[in-house]
């Protein structure tokens, strides 16, 4: 009996040596875990049937004009990482000036080649939007136009690494006949060069498994690596349950809750500033935390909380996807496509987290000792320290 109870003694303080961990962990972990990578840029190259192209680029003219690509996976181990943040809390008209010396550089840079003969490239426009929340990269617009023989038969792309990694897409264009076609993305990374796209494709709408295709990807990605905000939030709701239905019904509320917002704001019937957004997510990953460590059981007003924060996060989900463009002739398919890969991405975290550690435990009261109340201090502690630092940031440039 009492080697037992000394058994007991010792589990009890690696417990809470574990828990001391998971405090230090978050504590670490909320600085860095808010720190950005720089996105991949998004290339949409329009050939028209007249004679002309246009080609949009969607990326950080701050990480180009600095020098940070892809390969960093914290933009604050750059050596320029000063003048990078620098250039972020700017406003459009001063990072316009600031943009107007690279101009030329970007442009002699990348690389268009229609039937493998390069054309010289011109910037005609170039938009910016204000600062937003500045821990999180804004994509500026540039915009390259020219003329060519209506007859070329392909293709292709260079973006250079330096810049960063970049997906690119081609439509053609009939406008007289008001005909359009898309080719899927082709994601390029370690410099590559794209493979040719045709130009001779039937003029017709993009396929609709190809849409569903490329924006469930999207959404996926929005979830699995690159939404850690998401991620928590996720876990936050696996934390207080030791069986997958519930779980699958949580996540199944979040993801009809953030749809509703996501399609009303892609829409533009409603539309919130990100000053206001990107606090409040931060605040409801915080409330998941705190309310899973005083909870000891699942009640049904969870589905009624998630729901509620699951609007909340589809305004987020917005932004990512006017980022991305969406296709003008497939509104609701890629709208569609991007919530089943959101959805799916979810799932994943759920069923990982279910069975690589809740399987495993037998007592809810261990469970929730061990995995939930650590687990939850952690995702507090990372909330409320991204609360205080967006509420932080809306107060100095909201």
């Amino acid at each position: 009996m009492l080697i037992k109870k000394q058994l007991f003694h010792i589990a009890i303080k690696k417990m809470h040596f574990a828990i001391f961990l998971y405090l230090l962990s978050a504590l670490f972990g909320a600085k860095y875990s808010i720190a950005d990578i720089v996105k991949p840029a998004l290339v949409e190259i329009s050939v028209y049937k007249d004679g002309h192209y246009r080609v949009e680029l969607r990326a950080s003219i701050e990480a180009m004009m600095t020098g940070i690509n892809s390969k960093y996976k914290n933009t604050q181990d750059s050596p320029f990482a000063t003048e990078y943040d620098a250039l972020r809390v700017l406003q459009s008209a001063q990072l316009r000036e600031k943009f107007i010396p690279f101009k030329e550089e970007l442009a002699g840079n990348i690389q268009l080649k229609f039937d493998n003969q390069p054309v010289k490239l011109q910037i005609t426009d170039l938009q910016i939007p204000e600062p937003g929340y500045t821990k999180v990269p804004r994509n500026s617009l540039i915009v390259i136009e020219g003329s060519i023989d209506n007859q070329v038969k392909q293709l292709s792309w260079y973006y250079p690494e330096r810049f960063s990694d970049n997906a690119v897409r081609v439509r053609q264009i009939d406008t007289e006949n008001e005909k359009w076609h898309w080719s899927s993305w082709q994601w390029l990374r370690n410099d590559k060069v794209s493979k040719p796209f045709s130009l001779e494709e039937v003029f017709t709408e993009p396929p609709l498994l190809e849409v569903i295709t490329d924006y469930s990807l999207a959404g996926f990605e929005h979830i699995i690596p690159k939404g850690l905000d998401h991620i928590l939030f996720i876990l936050g709701i696996f934390l207080l349950s030791t069986q997958l239905k519930p779980l699958v019904w949580q996540a199944t509320m979040f993801t009809l809750a953030h749809s509703i917002t996501l399609s009303l704001s892609v829409f533009n019937v409603i539309s919130l500033p990100e000053s206001i957004v990107e606090p409040l997510i931060a605040l409801s990953i915080a409330y998941i935390g705190i309310e899973n460590i005083f909870a000891h059981k699942l009640k049904n007003s969870r589905l009624v909380l998630v729901f509620a924060f699951g609007l909340l996060h589809g305004l987020g989900f917005a932004r990512v996807l006017a980022d991305f463009g969406m296709p003008e002739s497939a509104y609701a398919t890629a709208l569609i496509g991007f919530n089943l890969g959101v959805e799916i991405g979810q799932l994943a975290i759920l069923t990982a987290a279910y069975y690589g550690i809740t399987y495993w435990f037998k007592s809810k009261q261990a469970f929730h000792q061990c995995i939930t109340v650590p687990g939850s201090v952690m995702i507090a502690i990372t909330g409320l320290y991204w609360t205080w630092d967006r509420f932080s940031w809306a107060a100095v440039f909201g």
